[in-house]
């Protein structure tokens, strides 16, 4: 972990969560089980929705479509056809690309329907897409170094953990942390920014 006085070393008794394990308890509606898969995967859901749509905000809101898809689904997860993390990243991805299309459906409808009244206002679109990025940035400041290389390499480069762990020769647990922690923080800088 990256907190205050800690040393980034990970602690030598961490255990691997049995992700397998936790869905065949939540096909069982466990909800402490739901909470401990909730904690190993929730950042990692953002980071993988964020690669398609590039959205703090709409990363988050598939995180949270996901894990009650995965709520309501986890009696249909096979682990003779994948890995559990695949399963659930899976979802995550197709729900992100479903948003990006229901997106791109929507602006299309709006051009449609605009007929032959004023035509789709893009400078209004692109200066505020404009203005989103740069806030970003400047929250982005707000991070350690360490946060912000790892959710950089992540959002931005989209990097797996197991890339970024790679690249910063740093274990996978703390790669997780400084996601997870840096996704925190953002998600407060850019809250009070509103």
């Amino acid at each position: 972990s990256d907190s205050p006085g800690s040393t980034g070393a990970d602690p030598p008794s961490a255990t691997p969560v049995d992700l397998d394990l936790l869905l065949h308890r939540i096909a069982r509606h466990d909800e402490d089980a739901f909470a401990l898969l909730y904690g190993e995967l929730a950042a990692r859901i953002c980071v993988v929705a964020g690669q398609t749509l590039h959205d703090l905000d709409q990363a988050e809101d598939v995180m949270q479509e996901t894990l009650i898809e995965v709520w309501r689904s986890a009696a249909r997860y096979d682990p003779n056809k994948g890995s559990a993390a695949g399963w659930v990243m899976t979802i995550a991805r197709r729900r992100a690309v479903d948003r990006v299309r229901s997106e791109q459906a929507n602006r299309s409808r709006e051009r449609r329907t605009a007929g032959d009244g004023p035509a789709y206002d893009t400078v209004v679109d692109t200066v505020g897409h404009r203005m989103e990025q740069r806030q970003l940035r400047i929250s982005l400041t707000a991070l350690t170094d360490l946060q912000r290389e790892a959710i950089v390499l992540a959002f931005y480069h989209g990097h797996t953990y197991a890339e970024i762990a790679t690249l910063l020769r740093v274990s996978l647990p703390t790669v997780k942390t400084r996601i997870r922690d840096g996704l925190a923080r953002l998600r407060a800088c850019l809250k009070t920014s509103e």
